[in-house]
């Protein structure tokens, strides 16, 4: 009976091993390959990679959508690095355009997942793939997995100019503002590049300048109050003649007061 048992919970485990293997293996679920979102707005721009990135909030973390308007490329094998290894790149709402138009989900598509990159192959190489996935706040790297023109809109009224908050890499990007979004876009970039951005909330800078200036003012008024203090406590002992230097061991007698 005890010999029974093990064997059960032997198969048990195996079979759960099996599944977990197969999840990893397998590829991205139906329901997140086919999950809804918009990317009209993406489809629309000039640069052969469109990347816009949504900040979040507290409770819902960060998202980017991503259009690559293909141009003979039939696969793409989307990973991104780690200390340790390369991993596949968690992706959802997968979209595949033909060139007349013609639009397919995730699902329609061939999409694996591996242990180190999530590889997704179209039908014609001269369609366009959307995909998005999460996305850090504040921060965002991206490997850029085909070469071109690559343009990425930043959340609502972020920023990356100021230089002890904000940084973009690499550079010969060109920076504009639309409709308090910033648009940085690089004509020409190679692939197995990175582009990597940190961005930051411009209402927040005058706030964090104000906190500054606030804590120097404070600090001014309490150091010219113990100033002060120091001052007036010198005066007192000089009217009632304590005012001892004690670095004068010389042997001039007893203090003003005393004698």
């Amino acid at each position: 009976m005890n010999r029974r048992l093990v064997w059960a919970v032997i198969a048990v485990a195996l079979l759960t091993m099996g599944a977990g293997c197969s999840s990893i293996l397998g590829g991205v679920s139906d329901e997140q390959l086919d999950r809804e979102q918009d990317y009209s707005d993406l489809r629309e721009t000039d640069a052969d990679v469109s990347i816009d990135i949504d900040d979040g909030n507290l409770i819902r973390g960060g998202e980017y959508r991503a259009v690559y308007d293909l141009n003979g490329t039939k696969e793409l094998s989307l990973s991104k690095s780690t200390i340790y290894r390369d991993e596949p790149l968690q992706i959802h709402s997968v979209r595949y355009w033909y060139p007349n138009g013609t639009e397919l989900t995730g699902s329609e598509l061939e999409v694996e997942q591996g242990r180190s990159a999530t590889t997704v192959t179209v039908p014609d190489e001269n369609g366009t793939l959307a995909f998005s996935g999460a996305a850090s706040r504040k921060t965002f790297r991206f490997p850029t997995y085909v070469a071109g023109s690559y343009q990425v809109t930043l959340p609502d009224g972020h920023r990356t100019t100021n230089f002890l908050f904000g940084d973009v890499s690499p550079s010969g990007y060109e920076r504009e503002v639309v409709d308090d979004q910033e648009r940085l876009t690089w004509d020409d970039m190679e692939a197995d590049s990175t582009i990597s951005l940190r961005y930051y909330l411009a209402r927040d800078i005058p706030l964090f300048l104000g906190f500054i200036g606030g804590a120097l003012l404070l600090g001014g008024v309490g150091i010219a109050y113990y100033y002060r203090q120091v001052k007036q406590l010198q005066r007192e002992r000089e009217e009632y003649g304590v005012d001892v230097d004690i670095d004068d061991d010389s042997d001039g007698g007893p203090p003003p007061g005393l004698r």
